[in-house]
């Protein structure tokens, strides 16, 4: 039995009440207007109110409305300061933790899933879940070797819940578009609904986090518990602490901050490069800084959390993307606009200025362009109103591109994490990860057989 929200009309009513209530705060942010309250108060009051709403639904129903809740809580860096601050305290709230299954509940599935002596299994089980999020909670607890463990446990009736919400999600995505200027919301939601079956099925989860696992066991760098069991809708693996993220951009020092952000972009281009698989998940409630970096204790490593949505590269991210970054740095036009042709970034029916494509290139591409960059939530709002402003050429240019479907979640996955650095405001050695991991981005040597660094 699901203690989810499951009845389609239950969920559906719930988010159907969010564009009404949207609707209805505008009222009566206009009625507060007549009466003579500055724009500037009522409009914060009125975002506050929306975000309020908006993220008390999504947390309730779980499932997919929360998942969508957590695609957007990293793009919160491209909203505008006056609005971000109300919607912060909101989005951190999704990336940690949402209403838990009752202890009923959770017992019931690991009755069904590891048999009737489930418990057996373990020397200590707490029942209280250490962390929930959009299809399941895990629990800590010992296993029955000693070791410390995650037990992940899906919430029963969490597919039908996921598609349904999408659905459901899908067909107002208009009304929640402002939400993150810049930001199409509705291929975003088509993209989260093509990755339910898989996220859903623990084995893949398994198999793709037991891959990361051993190829980083020695990393000085970065730490992936392995798995220690799994089972249908049940997925255990070692235990680690360490600071969450979204801690770390609330109250971290800018020590703490540089490291991660160091860190988050080496493992976002070396992840791909040494497994063929890229961590398509990158919201901060996924990743933990730890002590006993490189340095020692003082140091820190990057503790990754959560599998279940990969994007799989077996050659890793392709070589496309570091020759067009490669060439857009050299200022190489010509040559830039014929690759975006040939990968199907402008589709064959349109013809467009390779410079003015250059032009709406640069400044994107601008932490790559310096030996370290330090990544700010404005830099990312200016970055968000440049392209979402119908006035600007960069709008109107980014119009007529296209984005290939292959390319559609290597795109997400790198916004979402250039916008979890703007939340770090961490000064990061961009260049460095891209030379080292990036294949393309590093030219050829004929001198030592073609291989790139990294190839090498």
């Amino acid at each position: 039995m699901s203690d989810l929200p499951r009845k389609a009309v239950t969920r559906t009513a719930k988010l159907a009440a969010l564009p009404l209530g949207i609707a209805g705060r505008a009222t009566w942010g206009f009625g507060k207007r007549i009466v003579g309250e500055s724009a500037e108060l009522v409009g914060r009051e009125l975002q506050q109110r929306t975000a309020e709403q908006l993220f008390k639904v999504l947390g309730e129903l779980k499932g997919g409305a929360m998942k969508f809740g957590q695609a957007l809580s990293v793009f919160e860096s491209a909203l505008p300061e006056e609005v971000a601050g109300p919607y912060r305290a909101a989005l951190t709230k999704l990336q940690e933790a949402a209403p838990p299954m009752p202890t009923r509940t959770v017992h019931g599935a690991l009755r069904e899933r590891l048999g009737e002596s489930w418990q057996e299994l373990f020397l200590e089980f707490e029942d209280k879940p250490a962390a929930a999020a959009s299809i399941g909670q895990v629990h800590r607890a010992v296993w029955h070797d000693g070791r410390e463990v995650a037990v992940k446990v899906q919430y029963p009736g969490a597919g039908e819940a996921l598609l349904s919400d999408l659905n459901q999600l899908s067909r107002f995505s208009r009304l929640l578009g402002p939400l993150i200027p810049g930001m199409d919301i509705k291929p975003l939601i088509a993209e989260l609904k093509d990755r339910v079956s898989e996220e859903l099925d623990y084995g893949l989860e398994a198999q793709a986090q037991q891959t990361h696992a051993e190829e980083f066991a020695d990393d000085p760098d970065v730490l992936v518990p392995h798995v220690v069991h799994q089972s249908e809708q049940v997925l255990i693996t070692e235990w680690i602490d360490g600071v969450p993220l979204s801690e770390i951009i609330s109250d971290g020092t800018q020590e703490q901050r540089d490291r991660a952000g160091q860190l988050l972009a080496r493992f976002l281009f070396s992840g791909p490069a040494r497994t063929g698989l890229l961590h398509a998940d990158p919201h901060p409630g996924n990743f933990r800084l730890l002590p006993g970096g490189p340095d020692g204790e003082d140091d820190w490593r990057l503790g990754v959390l959560d599998f279940g949505t990969v994007d799989r590269l077996p050659g890793g991210l392709p070589v496309t993307i570091g020759e067009s970054l490669r060439m857009t740095l050299d200022g190489e036009a010509e040559a830039v606009y014929e690759l975006l042709c040939a990968e199907g970034f402008v589709k064959e029916t349109i013809e467009l200025d390779p410079d003015a494509v250059m032009d709406y290139l640069l400044p994107i591409i601008e932490p790559a362009q310096v030996e370290e960059f330090t990544f700010t939530r404005g830099w990312m709002r200016s970055q968000a109103a440049r392209v979402a402003d119908p006035r600007s050429p960069a709008y109107q240019l980014g119009k007529q591109l296209n984005l290939p479907p292959s390319y559609l979640l290597i795109h997400r996955v790198t916004l979402s994490t250039i916008g979890v650095l703007c939340q770090l405001g961490a000064t990061v050695r961009l260049r460095e990860e891209l030379e080292g991991w990036l294949p393309g981005f590093v030219p050829e040597d004929p001198v030592d057989g073609g291989e790139s660094v990294a190839e090498a």
